[in-house]
């Protein structure tokens, strides 16, 4: 990111309950209007105040064609809005939205994404991600694709079992002992090993210096921001490595310390974190997902955006001065962004 942009930093951010199942429709409503009603009142803004809406979610995943239209709902359609839609997940909008920002268009956006996984079977419909003349057509479900990157790790070295299982003990609570003695359900993931799908709505705003220094105290500022993406073609990379991951966060840190106080990471497996921290090269002070990561719920398309939210959120409340957010979309980490955050000095 060049030194030349102007100031933009995150100052709110809202999500709904990620739960197993819930009872709105999906596109995404009953999820984002709580989300923008709580932003507005943290903030002191109404919906005329926003400057330019983009979104993140999957007409795949809501059965339905331009979902995103109907989830516009959830704003109202008077006075009209300036917005755009990515069909992946919203952290994705919110670059499209910091964008919009950086070019002098607009002074206030905000992203948000929704996702209603268990309106049905999400292994089916993430099996459309993959290459569709040579794997969708085997119909994989993605844990049994994540189970293979796993065994590639293990066997190769590059992590054991018990690694795997420290990570859901960090984020479950239970010892690894105890997830250890469990059953494999995709050889070598174990249940701890794998998120579960979650239904749930986020919302993430972004604001110009002059704006942002009147909405919040302590803006986080974005310092670096990077999306890169690899091969859909499993065969022809290392599954146990991740380099659009290491180029993004080469990228958002250029030449600055990566001992960041806060790291948030999208990882839907256990193994996958670990895959992920060592591409970003972040030292051994920081502190790992302390939101709970998404092993407890993973939010299909506001996943990612929540993970920015969270970083953002670590600051803008004072408990860390700098923070990372990653995010993830496709299969077995096949694109990744990485987004750096400050406090004020």
């Amino acid at each position: 990111m060049s030194t030349s942009l102007p100031r933009i930093a995150v100052v709110g951010f809202a999500h709904s309950a990620n739960v197993p199942e819930s009872t709105g429709t999906t596109n995404g409503v009953e999820m984002l209007i709580p989300c923008f009603q709580k932003v507005y009142a943290d903030l002191g803004l109404t919906r005329t105040d926003v400057d330019f809406w983009c979104s993140g979610s999957s007409d795949y995943l809501a059965g339905r064609a331009f979902s995103f239209i109907s989830a516009i709902d959830a704003i109202g359609a008077v006075p009209p809005i300036h917005e755009s839609h990515v069909e992946m997940d919203a952290a994705w909008a919110l670059y499209e939205a910091w964008v919009k920002i950086a070019t002098g268009e607009v002074d206030i956006a905000l992203a948000y994404g929704f996702g209603k996984s268990s309106a049905g079977d999400m292994d089916q419909v993430l099996a459309l991600q993959t290459d569709p003349y040579t794997v969708a057509p085997l119909w994989p479900d993605a844990p049994s694709l994540a189970g293979l990157q796993a065994r590639a790790g293990i066997d190769s070295g590059a992590w054991t079992e018990a690694d795997m299982a420290a990570v859901a003990a960090r984020a479950g609570g239970s010892s690894v002992d105890d997830l250890l003695a469990a059953d494999y359900v995709r050889d070598p993931l174990r249940q701890s090993d794998i998120a579960p799908y979650a239904d749930a709505g986020a919302a993430v705003v972004l604001a110009s210096e002059e704006r942002a220094r009147e909405l919040v105290e302590n803006p986080a500022w974005v310092t670096g921001w990077d999306h890169r993406i690899d091969t859909p073609n499993f065969g022809s990379r290392d599954l146990t490595r991740s380099p659009s991951t290491k180029l993004a966060a080469d990228t958002a840190f250029g030449d600055r310390d990566r001992n960041v106080d806060v790291a948030e990471i999208h990882a839907p497996y256990t193994h996958q974190e670990l895959i992920v921290r060592r591409e970003l090269g972040i030292g051994e002070d920081t502190q790992i997902n302390p939101s709970g990561g998404v092993m407890g719920g993973h939010a299909l398309f506001s996943a990612g955006l929540q993970r920015i939210g969270y970083a953002a959120h670590s600051i803008l409340t004072g408990q860390a001065r700098t923070a990372l957010a990653h995010a993830t979309s496709g299969p077995l980490l096949q694109q990744n962004m990485v987004l750096t955050l400050e406090g004020e000095n």
